[in-house]
């Protein structure tokens, strides 16, 4: 049964139910319980149930829990004061319904008596906002944790898949024989393949180092893996780089691109007879970065899951444990039988 009820309504029903079992207790030792006290404590606990939820409601509703430290401080002493004088008019008003300390009625002001209600509410409502603050705190904390090592388990598992991708047989066998054939034909381009060759597994070894790097960088590796593949599909592959300068040093995550390009090449160009392109976009719309990459072919739905499925599988897990849900993935069908892979990440402040 309990385990239906969540954690924070068994916390809301504990903590004032707690509240009212002391105070209760405190009036009976001391000899002076009366009825009108015990209905009063009760409409205060329900009052302070709802007043606590609908001031969880703003907290939500404004992500106050999302802010800066300093912004969530302001946030919490301001709902903390209208929470307070709002619980603090209300008991007044019921306390004042159900007739209950005559005698405070005939002393104070109705002005004085909410003063007085509100500040005796201010210490109920901080406490629960600060426990409430708290939680949230220490729970933001360990699911950060609890992500990072998520991150680190899985650059690591694609950093072993991205080695065995690019030291594949096929893969070496053909970027081999295509250097072979160019050492005695053209040198400078053979030794050129072989340092491209060599900057793409010193890169994919390097991987699990990092969480990001700045898009040259991918670029520069994106360069030398389809310098390779050229020499194999020569005029079949025609590749445009569409790229602003400005997002040069925006940070991404390594090999994501390079992942993307590889499956545009190994599910794309090389089922065209004819060949066909892959065209590498780069730019700011709006208060994003947006990369895309665009090639022949039909989209990968269309291909077994397991030849495909990992390359998008990861590219969207890395995307939601790096950027909490602020980035996004997705790859769809285009005219003209092609395909466009998509991401969209926040831009980052360089220093």
């Amino acid at each position: 049964m309990f385990r239906k009820i969540s954690n924070y309504w068994l916390c809301q029903t504990g903590g004032w139910g707690t509240m009212m079992a002391i105070s209760l207790f405190f009036i009976y030792t001391s000899g002076k319980l009366e009825k009108y006290y015990i209905l009063s404590l009760l409409i205060s606990c329900v009052l302070g149930v709802i007043t606590t939820h609908i001031m969880r409601y703003f907290i939500h509703h404004y992500d106050v829990l999302k802010k800066s430290v300093k912004a969530q401080l302001f946030y919490f002493i301001i709902l903390t004061l209208i929470f307070s004088i709002l619980y603090g008019s209300i008991s007044e008003v019921t306390d004042n319904l159900i007739g209950f300390n005559p005698e405070r009625l005939q002393k104070y002001s109705i002005a004085k008596r909410i003063f007085l209600s509100s500040f005796n509410a201010l210490w109920l409502i901080g406490i629960w906002n600060l426990i409430y603050y708290l939680y949230h705190f220490i729970e933001r904390n360990r699911t950060q944790e609890l992500d990072k090592l998520r991150l680190e388990a899985l650059v690591k598992s694609l950093e072993l898949k991205t080695i065995k991708s690019h030291i594949n047989p096929h893969f070496i066998f053909n970027a081999l024989n295509s250097i072979r054939a160019l050492v005695d034909e053209n040198p400078e381009r053979a030794r050129r393949a072989i340092t491209e060759l060599s900057n793409i597994l010193r890169s994919s070894m390097r991987a699990e180092q990092m969480e990001t790097v700045p898009l040259q960088q991918e670029l520069d590796i994106v360069k030398d893996y389809l310098a390779l593949e050229q020499m194999r599909f020569e005029e079949r592959l025609k590749v445009i780089f569409e790229i602003d300068p400005d997002t040069l040093n925006q940070p991404v995550p390594p090999m994501m691109l390079q992942t993307l390009v590889e499956n545009a090449i190994k599910h794309g160009i090389s089922k065209q007879i004819n060949g066909g392109f892959i065209t590498i976009h780069s730019a700011f719309i709006k208060d994003h970065h947006e990369l895309r990459v665009i090639n022949s072919g039909r989209y990968l739905d269309k291909i077994k899951e397991e030849e495909a499925g990992f390359g998008i599988k990861s590219t969207q897990d890395r995307l939601n444990l790096l950027y909490q849900g602020k980035a996004n993935f997705e790859i769809q069908d285009l005219k003209d039988n092609t395909v466009q892979s998509k991401i969209i990440i926040p831009i980052a402040e360089i220093l």
